[in-house]
């Protein structure tokens, strides 16, 4: 998972739909429905960057080699502390095909929820998909 995690750390979240699955599955901790689609991840994934501040992995679960990975994460949503985890599950061809992330606490995900509505519906238009 180092080329995810080296992406988000470096800012770069549009390297990150080329690290997934053309098909992979999203879940989201505000979303009832999973989404689908490499676009998809790369609309959600250009919102976060401008809703989270200060994001920080601490923790990383899984080696080399296995297909299943959980990354700890930090950050800041406006003045609220949040922690979080991005689950994700590598294929055979080595593209993540699953990310599920958890958000805690409810306060910080309310506060995160209501931002990343406006930003998710600014990346949907700016794609066309909207």
């Amino acid at each position: 998972m180092h080329a995810f995690r080296t992406a988000v750390e470096a800012g770069d979240f549009d390297a990150l739909p080329a690290l997934c699955a053309q098909d992979v599955v999203f879940r989201s901790p505000i979303a009832h429905k999973p989404y689908q689609g490499r676009d998809q991840i790369g609309v959600i994934l250009r919102a976060v960057s401008r809703v989270f501040a200060d994001l920080t992995y601490v923790k990383e679960i899984g080696g080399e080699g296995q297909a299943d990975h959980a990354l700890v994460f930090t950050a800041k949503v406006g003045d609220l502390d949040i922690n979080g985890c991005d689950f994700l599950h590598v294929g055979e061809d080595g593209l993540i095909d699953e990310f599920t992330v958890m958000l805690r606490p409810l306060k910080a995900v309310t506060a995160f929820a209501e931002r990343m509505a406006v930003e998710f519906e600014k990346e949907m238009v700016a794609a066309g998909l909207a």
